[in-house]
């Protein structure tokens, strides 16, 4: 098998096509969650799943984003270009995609989980109402939601390097 992949890895269209061979003949299934943002790329199919929502940037800024739901505040963010860094690429492994979440809509996401509290305890300017975006998924109860995005956050780059999306 080995053999095989080395072989197929020196000719990309060979291995798109063995790629296609053993998810249909080895039952392999990718994960959504490894598209890394590719579904808030997509427009809603209907005014039904529209969910409109606001960042507020360091500086008060306020950006009014239509998303959908389903969508990942983290990669939304990104499909706008709002700066919200998510340096582990939504992986609960940092603190760059930390959020106010507006007192109206903290009791309408889920309770977070202890991986995710663990971590904002390590975020700058932690507040009662601090989520990281990346476990944000909208429903149709966000509506109206204001995610304000913290005067800093912890970067793992000290180069002031930051990492786009992809």
């Amino acid at each position: 098998m080995l053999r095989s992949l080395s072989f197929f890895s020196k000719n990309t269209k060979e291995l798109g096509i063995f790629s296609q061979y053993c998810i249909q003949k080895c039952s392999l299934y990718l994960s959504s969650a490894l598209r890394h943002g590719e579904y808030e790329w997509q427009d809603p199919k209907s005014e039904d799943e529209v969910v409109n929502i606001v960042y507020v940037d360091k500086d008060g800024n306020k950006t009014k984003v239509r998303g959908k739901i389903g969508d990942n505040a983290l990669y939304l963010a990104h499909r706008y270009g709002i700066e919200m860094e998510g340096a582990c690429e939504a992986s609960l492994a940092c603190t760059t995609c930390h959020v106010y979440v507006n007192q109206d809509y903290v009791d309408k996401l889920p309770q977070s989980e202890e991986k995710e509290d663990d971590l904002l305890d390590m975020a700058p300017f932690l507040k009662e109402n601090s989520r990281l975006g990346c476990q944000i998924t909208l429903t149709k109860d966000l509506e109206g939601m204001e995610l304000k995005l913290p005067k800093a956050t912890r970067n793992f780059y000290v180069d002031g390097h930051k990492p786009t999306p992809h």
